[in-house]
Protein backbone atom coordinates (compact mmCIF):
# COMPACT_ATOMS: atom_id res chain seq x y z
CA UNK A 1 0.00 0.00 0.00
CA UNK A 2 1.41 3.44 -1.00
CA UNK A 3 2.09 5.69 2.03
CA UNK A 4 0.09 8.94 2.26
CA UNK A 5 1.64 12.04 0.67
CA UNK A 6 3.24 14.30 3.25
CA UNK A 7 2.08 17.74 2.11
CA UNK A 8 4.02 19.33 4.99
CA UNK A 9 7.14 18.78 2.90
CA UNK A 10 7.71 22.00 0.86
CA UNK A 11 8.45 20.10 -2.36
CA UNK A 12 5.20 18.14 -2.14
CA UNK A 13 2.84 20.86 -0.92
CA UNK A 14 0.15 21.54 -3.56
CA UNK A 15 0.38 24.90 -5.34
CA UNK A 16 -1.97 27.75 -4.46
CA UNK A 17 -3.88 29.73 -7.10
CA UNK A 18 -1.88 32.53 -8.64
CA UNK A 19 -5.00 34.70 -8.63
CA UNK A 20 -4.94 34.59 -4.85
CA UNK A 21 -1.33 35.82 -4.76
CA UNK A 22 -2.13 38.67 -7.15
CA UNK A 23 -5.09 39.67 -5.01
CA UNK A 24 -2.92 39.74 -1.88
CA UNK A 25 -0.07 41.70 -3.50
CA UNK A 26 -2.27 44.31 -5.17
CA UNK A 27 -4.23 44.70 -1.95
CA UNK A 28 -0.96 45.37 -0.12
CA UNK A 29 -0.21 48.25 -2.49
CA UNK A 30 2.05 46.72 -5.14
CA UNK A 31 1.53 47.76 -8.76
CA UNK A 32 2.97 44.73 -10.55
CA UNK A 33 3.64 41.13 -9.58
CA UNK A 34 5.82 38.55 -11.28
CA UNK A 35 6.43 34.91 -10.41
CA UNK A 36 9.69 33.23 -11.28
CA UNK A 37 11.26 29.89 -10.54
CA UNK A 38 13.81 29.96 -7.71
CA UNK A 39 16.62 28.88 -10.01
CA UNK A 40 20.04 30.45 -10.45
CA UNK A 41 19.85 34.06 -11.67
CA UNK A 42 20.35 34.33 -15.46
CA UNK A 43 22.98 37.09 -15.07
CA UNK A 44 24.93 35.30 -12.35
CA UNK A 45 28.05 34.87 -14.48
CA UNK A 46 27.86 38.48 -15.69
CA UNK A 47 27.58 39.60 -12.05
CA UNK A 48 30.75 37.70 -11.19
CA UNK A 49 32.58 39.34 -14.11
CA UNK A 50 31.29 42.78 -13.05
CA UNK A 51 32.71 42.25 -9.58
CA UNK A 52 35.96 40.88 -10.98
CA UNK A 53 36.41 44.06 -13.03
CA UNK A 54 35.99 46.22 -9.92
CA UNK A 55 32.83 47.93 -11.21
CA UNK A 56 31.31 47.83 -7.72
CA UNK A 57 33.83 50.47 -6.57
CA UNK A 58 34.09 50.33 -2.76
CA UNK A 59 30.71 48.70 -2.17
CA UNK A 60 32.48 45.70 -0.67
CA UNK A 61 29.28 44.11 0.63
CA UNK A 62 28.36 43.23 -2.96
CA UNK A 63 31.46 41.06 -3.24
CA UNK A 64 30.84 39.13 -0.01
CA UNK A 65 29.69 35.61 -0.94
CA UNK A 66 28.56 36.69 -4.44
CA UNK A 67 27.26 33.25 -5.42
CA UNK A 68 24.71 33.49 -2.61
CA UNK A 69 23.21 36.50 -4.43
CA UNK A 70 22.73 34.35 -7.50
CA UNK A 71 20.92 31.41 -5.90
CA UNK A 72 17.63 31.85 -3.99
CA UNK A 73 17.96 28.38 -2.50
CA UNK A 74 21.23 29.43 -0.86
CA UNK A 75 19.23 32.14 0.91
CA UNK A 76 16.21 29.98 1.75
CA UNK A 77 16.69 26.20 1.61
CA UNK A 78 13.73 24.60 -0.09
CA UNK A 79 12.87 27.72 -2.09
CA UNK A 80 10.60 27.05 -5.07
CA UNK A 81 9.46 30.51 -6.17
CA UNK A 82 10.66 34.09 -6.26
CA UNK A 83 7.84 36.64 -6.26
CA UNK A 84 8.98 39.96 -7.71
CA UNK A 85 6.92 43.00 -6.67
CA UNK A 86 7.02 46.53 -8.08
CA UNK A 87 5.76 49.68 -6.37
CA UNK A 88 5.35 52.94 -8.29
CA UNK A 89 7.06 55.95 -6.67
CA UNK A 90 6.63 58.54 -9.43
CA UNK A 91 5.41 62.00 -8.45
CA UNK A 92 5.65 64.95 -10.85
CA UNK A 93 8.28 67.58 -10.11
CA UNK A 94 7.06 70.33 -7.78
CA UNK A 95 6.58 73.70 -9.48
CA UNK A 96 9.08 75.99 -7.75
CA UNK A 97 9.61 78.42 -10.64
CA UNK A 98 7.88 81.33 -8.89
CA UNK A 99 9.82 80.75 -5.67
CA UNK A 100 13.11 80.63 -7.52
CA UNK A 101 12.48 83.84 -9.41
CA UNK A 102 11.36 85.60 -6.23
CA UNK A 103 14.16 84.38 -3.99
CA UNK A 104 16.94 84.31 -6.56
CA UNK A 105 18.60 81.35 -4.82
CA UNK A 106 19.84 78.31 -6.71
CA UNK A 107 18.34 74.92 -5.94
CA UNK A 108 19.95 71.52 -6.30
CA UNK A 109 18.59 68.29 -7.70
CA UNK A 110 17.78 65.28 -5.56
CA UNK A 111 16.96 61.93 -7.19
CA UNK A 112 13.20 61.51 -7.40
CA UNK A 113 13.11 58.41 -5.19
CA UNK A 114 14.78 60.29 -2.32
CA UNK A 115 12.53 63.38 -2.19
CA UNK A 116 9.92 61.74 0.01
CA UNK A 117 10.07 59.31 2.89
CA UNK A 118 12.47 56.36 2.90
CA UNK A 119 10.90 53.60 0.84
CA UNK A 120 12.53 50.77 2.79
CA UNK A 121 10.16 51.03 5.75
CA UNK A 122 7.00 51.49 3.71
CA UNK A 123 7.70 48.67 1.24
CA UNK A 124 8.86 46.34 4.03
CA UNK A 125 5.56 46.94 5.84
CA UNK A 126 3.63 45.98 2.71
CA UNK A 127 5.82 42.91 2.23
CA UNK A 128 4.83 41.67 5.66
CA UNK A 129 1.23 41.48 4.43
CA UNK A 130 2.32 39.16 1.61
CA UNK A 131 4.57 37.17 3.93
CA UNK A 132 1.77 36.55 6.45
CA UNK A 133 -0.65 35.42 3.76
CA UNK A 134 1.87 32.96 2.31
CA UNK A 135 2.73 31.70 5.79
CA UNK A 136 -0.96 30.89 6.36
CA UNK A 137 -0.80 28.83 3.15
CA UNK A 138 2.09 26.88 4.67
CA UNK A 139 5.05 28.66 3.13
CA UNK A 140 8.35 29.81 4.58
CA UNK A 141 9.55 33.13 3.19
CA UNK A 142 12.48 35.52 3.03
CA UNK A 143 11.52 39.09 2.05
CA UNK A 144 13.89 41.78 0.78
CA UNK A 145 13.62 45.43 -0.18
CA UNK A 146 16.88 46.41 -1.80
CA UNK A 147 18.74 44.95 1.16
CA UNK A 148 19.10 41.22 0.65
CA UNK A 149 21.48 38.97 -1.23
CA UNK A 150 19.50 38.52 -4.44
CA UNK A 151 19.66 39.89 -7.99
CA UNK A 152 16.09 41.16 -7.90
CA UNK A 153 16.05 42.63 -11.41
CA UNK A 154 16.82 39.22 -12.91
CA UNK A 155 13.78 37.73 -11.21
CA UNK A 156 11.56 40.68 -12.16
CA UNK A 157 12.47 39.98 -15.78
CA UNK A 158 12.02 36.21 -15.40
CA UNK A 159 8.66 36.87 -13.75
CA UNK A 160 7.52 38.89 -16.77
CA UNK A 161 7.03 42.34 -15.21
CA UNK A 162 10.06 44.17 -16.61
CA UNK A 163 12.98 43.98 -19.01
CA UNK A 164 16.60 45.02 -18.61
CA UNK A 165 17.16 48.48 -20.05
CA UNK A 166 20.52 49.46 -21.51
CA UNK A 167 21.04 51.58 -18.38
CA UNK A 168 20.80 48.33 -16.34
CA UNK A 169 17.53 49.63 -14.87
CA UNK A 170 14.45 47.43 -14.94
CA UNK A 171 11.75 48.93 -17.19
CA UNK A 172 8.02 48.25 -16.87
CA UNK A 173 5.81 49.05 -19.89
CA UNK A 174 3.41 51.18 -17.80
CA UNK A 175 5.56 52.35 -14.91
CA UNK A 176 8.69 53.14 -16.91
CA UNK A 177 11.68 53.12 -14.58
CA UNK A 178 10.01 54.86 -11.61
CA UNK A 179 9.38 51.90 -9.33
CA UNK A 180 10.92 50.09 -6.38
CA UNK A 181 11.54 46.37 -6.59
CA UNK A 182 11.02 43.93 -3.74
CA UNK A 183 11.20 40.15 -3.69
CA UNK A 184 9.68 37.34 -1.67
CA UNK A 185 11.50 34.01 -1.80
CA UNK A 186 9.08 31.27 -0.78
CA UNK A 187 8.91 27.51 -0.45
CA UNK A 188 5.45 27.58 -2.05
CA UNK A 189 4.64 26.80 -5.65
CA UNK A 190 1.85 28.46 -7.65
CA UNK A 191 -0.69 27.32 -10.19
CA UNK A 192 0.67 28.96 -13.30
CA UNK A 193 2.28 28.22 -16.60
CA UNK A 194 6.04 28.50 -16.75
CA UNK A 195 6.68 32.28 -16.57
CA UNK A 196 8.03 33.88 -19.71
CA UNK A 197 10.73 36.56 -19.37
CA UNK A 198 9.67 39.93 -20.75
CA UNK A 199 11.27 40.69 -24.11
CA UNK A 200 13.64 43.65 -24.44
CA UNK A 201 11.69 46.62 -25.82
CA UNK A 202 14.52 49.16 -25.96
CA UNK A 203 15.26 48.44 -29.59
CA UNK A 204 18.00 50.68 -30.98
CA UNK A 205 17.41 53.47 -28.44
CA UNK A 206 20.54 54.59 -26.56
CA UNK A 207 19.25 57.79 -24.98
CA UNK A 208 20.11 56.64 -21.46
CA UNK A 209 23.72 55.98 -22.44
CA UNK A 210 24.05 59.37 -24.13
CA UNK A 211 22.45 61.16 -21.16
CA UNK A 212 24.87 59.92 -18.49
CA UNK A 213 26.96 62.94 -17.42
CA UNK A 214 30.01 60.86 -16.51
CA UNK A 215 29.88 58.03 -19.05
CA UNK A 216 29.14 55.53 -16.28
CA UNK A 217 27.08 53.32 -18.63
CA UNK A 218 30.20 51.88 -20.22
CA UNK A 219 28.26 49.42 -22.40
CA UNK A 220 24.67 48.28 -22.83
CA UNK A 221 23.45 46.80 -19.54
CA UNK A 222 26.73 47.57 -17.75
CA UNK A 223 27.27 50.42 -15.28
CA UNK A 224 30.65 51.17 -13.72
CA UNK A 225 30.00 52.54 -10.23
CA UNK A 226 33.43 54.18 -10.24
CA UNK A 227 31.99 56.75 -12.65
CA UNK A 228 28.40 56.88 -11.36
CA UNK A 229 27.15 60.06 -9.69
CA UNK A 230 24.71 58.08 -7.55
CA UNK A 231 27.59 56.10 -6.10
CA UNK A 232 29.74 59.15 -5.40
CA UNK A 233 26.96 61.25 -3.83
CA UNK A 234 25.41 58.48 -1.70
CA UNK A 235 27.77 55.59 -0.99
CA UNK A 236 31.19 57.25 -1.08
CA UNK A 237 32.36 58.54 2.30
CA UNK A 238 35.46 60.57 1.49
CA UNK A 239 36.38 63.58 -0.64
CA UNK A 240 34.91 63.88 -4.12
CA UNK A 241 37.56 63.41 -6.86
CA UNK A 242 38.32 66.73 -8.54
CA UNK A 243 37.78 65.34 -12.05
CA UNK A 244 34.24 64.43 -11.07
CA UNK A 245 33.14 67.62 -9.30
CA UNK A 246 32.30 69.75 -12.37
CA UNK A 247 30.32 66.84 -13.84
CA UNK A 248 27.89 66.78 -10.91
CA UNK A 249 26.26 70.02 -12.03
CA UNK A 250 23.53 70.81 -9.51
CA UNK A 251 23.01 67.21 -8.31
CA UNK A 252 23.29 66.79 -4.55
CA UNK A 253 21.93 63.28 -3.94
CA UNK A 254 21.74 60.62 -6.61
CA UNK A 255 21.21 61.09 -10.31
CA UNK A 256 18.18 60.55 -12.56
CA UNK A 257 19.84 61.45 -15.87
CA UNK A 258 19.44 58.03 -17.49
CA UNK A 259 15.91 57.64 -16.09
CA UNK A 260 14.78 61.06 -17.27
CA UNK A 261 16.01 60.22 -20.76
CA UNK A 262 14.06 56.97 -21.06
CA UNK A 263 11.14 57.31 -23.52
CA UNK A 264 9.13 54.69 -21.62
CA UNK A 265 8.71 57.14 -18.75
CA UNK A 266 6.20 59.13 -20.78
CA UNK A 267 3.65 56.52 -19.68
CA UNK A 268 4.35 57.06 -15.97
CA UNK A 269 1.45 58.09 -13.74
CA UNK A 270 1.51 59.41 -10.19
CA UNK A 271 1.99 56.94 -7.36
CA UNK A 272 -0.83 56.14 -4.98
CA UNK A 273 1.63 56.57 -2.10
CA UNK A 274 1.69 60.09 -0.71
CA UNK A 275 4.82 59.22 1.29
CA UNK A 276 6.79 59.31 -1.95
CA UNK A 277 5.83 62.91 -2.77
CA UNK A 278 8.51 65.57 -2.33
CA UNK A 279 9.08 66.88 1.19
CA UNK A 280 9.79 70.61 1.65
CA UNK A 281 13.41 69.97 2.65
CA UNK A 282 14.11 68.47 -0.79
CA UNK A 283 13.38 71.87 -2.39
CA UNK A 284 15.53 74.20 -0.30
CA UNK A 285 17.99 76.65 -1.87
CA UNK A 286 21.43 75.07 -1.87
CA UNK A 287 23.05 77.53 0.52
CA UNK A 288 20.36 76.92 3.18
CA UNK A 289 21.55 73.33 3.66
CA UNK A 290 24.97 74.61 4.76
CA UNK A 291 23.41 76.02 7.93
CA UNK A 292 22.33 72.60 9.17
CA UNK A 293 24.02 71.55 12.40
CA UNK A 294 24.37 67.80 13.04
CA UNK A 295 21.21 67.82 15.16
CA UNK A 296 19.29 69.90 12.62
CA UNK A 297 20.38 67.56 9.84
CA UNK A 298 19.04 64.55 11.74
CA UNK A 299 15.72 66.25 12.43
CA UNK A 300 15.29 67.71 8.94
CA UNK A 301 15.94 64.41 7.18
CA UNK A 302 14.34 62.07 9.70
CA UNK A 303 12.83 59.17 7.73
CA UNK A 304 14.52 60.31 4.51
CA UNK A 305 16.90 58.32 2.25
CA UNK A 306 19.24 61.33 2.43
CA UNK A 307 20.27 60.23 5.91
CA UNK A 308 22.31 57.48 4.21
CA UNK A 309 24.90 59.98 2.94
CA UNK A 310 25.35 61.46 6.41
CA UNK A 311 25.64 65.16 7.13
CA UNK A 312 29.24 65.39 5.96
CA UNK A 313 28.61 63.57 2.70
CA UNK A 314 25.46 65.53 1.92
CA UNK A 315 27.02 68.94 2.64
CA UNK A 316 30.05 67.88 0.60
CA UNK A 317 27.67 67.35 -2.33
CA UNK A 318 25.97 70.70 -1.71
CA UNK A 319 29.30 72.52 -1.74
CA UNK A 320 30.28 70.88 -5.03
CA UNK A 321 26.94 71.87 -6.57
CA UNK A 322 27.42 75.46 -5.41
CA UNK A 323 30.86 75.45 -6.98
CA UNK A 324 29.20 74.51 -10.26
CA UNK A 325 26.01 76.60 -10.29
CA UNK A 326 26.30 79.05 -7.39
CA UNK A 327 26.94 82.78 -7.45
CA UNK A 328 28.68 85.40 -5.34
CA UNK A 329 25.50 85.56 -3.22
CA UNK A 330 26.41 82.09 -1.93
CA UNK A 331 29.90 83.06 -0.75
CA UNK A 332 28.90 84.01 2.83
CA UNK A 333 27.32 80.59 3.36
CA UNK A 334 30.40 78.89 1.90
CA UNK A 335 32.65 80.99 4.14
CA UNK A 336 30.78 79.65 7.17
CA UNK A 337 30.99 76.10 5.82
CA UNK A 338 34.74 76.53 5.36
CA UNK A 339 34.95 76.75 9.18
CA UNK A 340 32.76 73.69 9.78
CA UNK A 341 33.86 71.10 12.33
CA UNK A 342 33.85 68.44 9.61
CA UNK A 343 37.04 68.57 7.49
CA UNK A 344 35.15 67.02 4.56
CA UNK A 345 32.77 69.99 4.49
CA UNK A 346 35.60 72.49 4.95
CA UNK A 347 37.57 71.13 2.00
CA UNK A 348 34.69 71.22 -0.47
CA UNK A 349 33.41 74.59 0.72
CA UNK A 350 36.83 76.10 0.06
CA UNK A 351 36.92 74.52 -3.40
CA UNK A 352 33.48 75.90 -4.23
CA UNK A 353 34.32 79.40 -2.97
CA UNK A 354 37.34 79.54 -5.25
CA UNK A 355 35.20 78.42 -8.19
CA UNK A 356 32.62 81.18 -7.85
CA UNK A 357 34.70 84.02 -6.39
CA UNK A 358 34.91 87.10 -8.62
Amino acid sequence: MRPPVDFAHPRLRPPIPIARLLQIAHGAGFDAVGIASASRAPHADAFHRWLGDGCHARMDWLARDPERRCSPEAVLPGARTVVALAMNYFHPDPDTSNEQSAGGATRGRIARYARGRDYHNLVAKRLRVVDRALAVAGGRQKCFVDSGPILERDFAVCGGIAWHGKSAMAIHPNLGTWFFLAVVITTLGFEADEPQPMADRCGKCTRCIAACPTGAIVASHRVDARRCISYWTIEHRGPMPEWLRPLLGDRIFGCDACLDACPWNRFACASRESDFSARPASQWPLRDYLGLTPDAFRVTFEGSPIRRAGRGGFLRNVCVALGNVGSSADLPALACAARDDDPLVREHAAWAAVRISP
